[in-house]
């Protein structure tokens, strides 16, 4: 039995009691386990408490970066768009799961409720994105030469 799962499954019972959805999540790194968390949601009221993205959270914080290169992650349920999406950002290198799972066909109903607007750049807020990031760049190239 893979010890990263078993600790994922016993994670979703703790959400299974708390009447959260039973899912739980393990991120390693070297062998190494760097965070452990399961769903809370319907615990904290907080719509994108999924097991994933706190398990995410917790990573980064123990390891002081928002790079989770070369870590893993092993979940209950496959992880949704939302969550999937958040470990590509995280630069997670291998989702490992138990079950697939229906969650994005129930929640692509609730897209048909949004409606998402462009509004005009007024506020000069592409110049303020574009300085950020040729900033960035300009910063990266110097430490390359250093």
């Amino acid at each position: 039995m893979n010890k990263y799962m078993n600790l994922a499954v016993e994670h979703a019972k703790i959400a299974f009691h708390n009447s959260d959805v039973p899912v739980g999540a393990v991120i390693v790194k070297n062998n190494e386990i760097i965070a452990a968390c399961h769903n809370k949601k319907n615990t904290d009221n907080v719509a994108i408490y999924h097991a994933e993205i706190l398990c995410i959270i917790e990573a980064c914080k123990k390891i002081g970066s928002w790079y989770l290169n070369d870590c893993d992650i092993y979940v209950t349920l496959r992880p949704c768009n939302m969550c999937l999406y958040a470990l590509a950002e995280a630069r997670i290198s291998n989702v490992y799961y138990l079950l697939d799972s229906d969650y994005d066909k129930n929640l692509n109903s609730n897209f048909n409720n949004i409606n998402i607007s462009s509004i005009d750049d007024i506020y000069e807020y592409s110049s303020l994105i574009k300085d950020f990031f040729k900033n960035l760049r300009d910063k990266n190239d110097v430490s390359r030469e250093t």
